[in-house]
């Protein structure tokens, strides 16, 4: 849960993880994302309870407290059951630790968490521990958004994402399926995206019936959609490129570009279930396969994914302040390998799933002072409530979900 190694998102996808009964693999994201969801609201209730400190546990003992303390304050789970289970989780591993853990969860079972911080009278306390936040990030968005929008932000960080999609063109009565399994769709503002408020979708999902896909990922999909040809250069996985092919139709033809052969063959699989018209190529944009220019080439730059963090909860606390700029160095090196494939009147579209300036409008201002035949195209009627300026955003405390950045650029 902490420190150098595989992500969140490769942990949770583990066979061993997969292999579980639904319901057990249910719980099992439950207890992993929530914990990291809530973890600065769990530290400030451990702190007070370990006299020789909380960071100066082992860290597999610290991650048996918080994971007993998420299912103490937040889960259904009996409080007996909560303390037992984390005091085995660290009986093989740090054995001396067992009475440690044992003694701090009953005594969070009896006294309770201390009282939430006034966000209003002390935006900072707040955001460090109920809003769950690095120092470092709390600071920043007091600092860059005003501690009203910070607070408003970080709440809505707490919560599980909502479950976006779109459906599959190709399936008929693919509407109707989704109402019959119990999703309850409602159309948001991104045509063709829809929030299933009730049921199971990922079930749909899997037979191609729907593709889940965040508003924001679908608002850069749907900016870089237009006749012509189409170059996705850093498609994993795949979602965008899908949505590009299923918007142009036969007026189009789109290129995914990947360098990751394991992510490759995933995106692969997932474009032939969907059925999607996507030439797929192994290709690095730092120095693209390509000869002939196109009609449009979207950079979805890697970034640090800080827009993405009530999705995948463990950025927040991996990433130091530091991958910034070392991210938007790579950003535009990206930016500057791929811009001569743009045709003359073609389009360069750059986004990020990341909420931060340094990877997004600065990026994109320092990238058109060295390209004076580039210029902001405006952005489409449909796009207009994500505007900011000439940028295209989303806002999580606005509009749910993830925080997306896009510009579109014409030569």
């Amino acid at each position: 849960m902490e420190g150098p190694g595989p992500t969140l998102a490769d942990r949770l996808a583990a066979a061993d993880a997969e292999a579980l009964d639904p319901r057990d693999r249910a719980f099992l994201h439950e207890l992993v994302l929530g914990t990291l969801r809530r973890r600065g609201a769990i530290d400030a209730a451990l702190a007070p309870l370990v006299a020789t400190g909380l960071e100066r546990l082992d860290p597999p003992v610290r991650a048996a407290l918080r994971l007993g303390a998420h299912q103490v304050l937040h889960l259904r789970v009996p409080d007996r059951a909560a303390v037992s289970e984390a005091v085995e989780s660290v009986r093989g591993l740090a054995p001396r630790a067992t009475g440690l853990v044992n003694a701090v969860l009953r005594r969070l079972v009896r006294e309770g968490a201390p009282p939430e911080p006034d966000p209003a009278t002390d935006p900072r306390a707040w955001l460090t521990t109920a809003g769950s936040l690095p120092a470092w990030l709390a600071e920043r968005w007091l600092e860059r958004l005003g501690p009203e929008i910070a607070v408003a932000r970080a709440r809505a960080c707490l919560a599980e994402p909502p479950a976006v999609f779109r459906f599959n063109p190709r399936r008929a009565e693919a509407e109707q399926h989704a109402r019959d399994a119990g999703l309850d769709p409602e159309l948001l503002t991104v045509p063709g995206a829809w929030q299933a408020r009730s049921g199971r979708p990922a079930e749909l999902a899997s037979q191609g019936v729907i593709h889940l896909q965040d508003q924001g990922s679908q608002l850069v999909g749907r900016l870089a959609a237009r006749p012509g040809s189409i170059l996705d250069a850093c498609a994993a996985p795949g979602g965008k490129a899908m949505l590009i092919a299923d918007v142009v139709g036969e007026w189009g033809t789109v290129v995914a570009a990947e360098r990751s052969l394991p992510r490759l063959r995933t995106m692969a699989a997932l474009v032939a279930r969907w059925d999607a018209t996507v030439r797929l190529v192994g290709g690095d944009a730092r120095q693209p396969p390509f000869v002939t220019p196109f009609d449009t080439v979207l950079l979805d730059a890697p970034c640090t994914g800080l827009g993405t963090i009530a999705r995948h909860p463990d950025i927040r606390w991996r990433l130091q302040p530091g991958d910034l700029p070392r991210q938007s160095r790579r950003q535009s090196a990206l930016l500057e390998s791929l811009a001569p494939l743009a045709r003359a009147g073609g389009r360069l579209v750059y986004a990020t799933c990341s909420s931060e300036p340094e990877e997004n409008e600065h990026v994109v201002t320092a990238f058109l002072s060295r390209h004076p035949e580039f210029a902001l195209q405006p952005l489409p009627d449909w796009a207009r409530p994500f505007a900011d300026g000439p940028y295209a955003r989303t806002r999580p405390e606005v509009h749910g979900g993830d925080a997306f950045f896009a510009a579109v650029l014409v030569r």
